[in-house]
């Protein structure tokens, strides 16, 4: 691909990502070509269709969001504050996009193994926050992630928002649970 075909290319998918974060899933071709500067035409050269271009964007987020999460779980810091940084992260992606595409028809392998891989990363941070204590115990991780996904693959989800807060205070482990692990934690 020429260079400067690649750049419109890559130009079209960052506009339609902050496009599709910032409104949610209903956002036109139109919209995204003149963001991006470029005529329709040149959108339907590159994507021949919406699906096209949502399947990119959601395989893409996914992506980043899997590296995002490794990354922070390799950091030597509270699983509460790796929890909760996932979640400002997700809620800044397209995931209400991934999710709509998701109900219209088939899912691709690709992003299916993509999406398997994400939740079972998540699912490692909610058990060891479990173990931690900063994560309530009474809800089985996958549970906790299906909360999660229902919270941020929402439009206009925001992390400060009534719906994010409320979710995580819910979600948030007892005093008590965080003085046992505490406790055990000093002990070692």
């Amino acid at each position: 691909m020429r260079a400067d075909a690649q750049r419109n290319r890559e130009r079209i998918v960052a506009c339609a990502l902050e496009l599709f974060a910032e409104r949610g899933p209903g956002v036109g071709m139109e919209d995204i070509a003149r963001e991006a500067g470029l005529g329709v035409g040149t959108l339907y050269r590159h994507f021949p269709d919406r699906r096209a271009l949502v399947e990119e964007i959601a395989t893409a987020a996914l992506h980043r969001l899997g590296e995002r999460i490794r990354l922070l779980s390799a950091q030597d810091l509270p699983r509460w504050d790796v929890f909760t940084q996932v979640i400002a992260y997700s809620i800044g992606q397209p995931l209400a996009l991934v999710k709509s595409i998701a109900e219209d028809g088939p899912v691709p392998h690709e992003r299916l193994a993509l999406q398997d891989e994400v939740n079972d990363l998540l699912r490692d941070v909610v058990e060891q926050a479990q173990r931690e204590g900063t994560v309530r115990r009474d809800i089985g991780p996958a549970e906790v992630v299906d909360i999660l996904s229902t919270n941020v693959c929402r439009p206009g989800a925001r992390i400060g928002d009534a719906t994010s807060r409320v979710m995580l205070d819910g979600l948030r482990g007892t005093a008590q649970e965080r003085r046992s692990w505490e406790s055990g934690y000093a002990g070692t």
